[in-house]
């Protein structure tokens, strides 16, 4: 088994509702389990557009190799109704792997770590929760400029 961060996001139709499923979804992966999830919370979108968005940090175990991992969360956006019509369109659901155990991969379809996770407050808060150790207070005062408000 490896741990593994994912990172939830969502700012189209009942996004907490979407957010919410998606993390017990995603623990119901072949062989992935659910270790531990965050609060939701609520940001303004980040280099993106649309309406506010909900977003959350789960850590699962998993046998799933990253690849795999990947195809199955990129499979449960499609299944909740994920377009890409552009670069950062609003979307349904947003499903990103932060942390796939010590693993450093530089593929043309998956980088881990997550190549953005450190600037990104709607990582890194919800992530400090759940998991101070990976999150020092420099890289939160980092994004401190970036509204984040827990919501559930």
């Amino acid at each position: 088994m490896v741990q593994v961060c994912v990172a939830f996001g969502a700012n189209l139709g009942e996004a907490q509702a979407t957010v919410l499923q998606a993390i017990q979804d995603v623990g119901a992966l072949a062989t992935s389990q659910l270790v531990k999830a965050s609060s939701l919370y609520a940001s303004a979108p980040h280099e993106a557009t649309g309406p506010e968005f909900v977003n959350a940090v789960a850590m699962y175990d998993t046998e799933l190799p990253p690849l795999a991992l990947l195809d199955a969360l990129q499979n449960l956006e499609k299944t909740a109704g994920r377009e890409r019509p552009y670069l950062n369109a609003p979307r349904t659901l947003d499903l990103d792997i932060i942390f796939y155990g010590d693993i450093a991969l530089d593929s043309s379809r998956l980088t881990l770590p997550h190549p953005r996770w450190q600037k990104r407050a709607f990582v890194l808060v919800p992530l400090a929760e759940i998991s101070p150790d990976k999150v020092s207070p420099a890289l939160l005062s980092s994004v401190a400029n970036q509204s984040v408000s827990r919501i559930g």
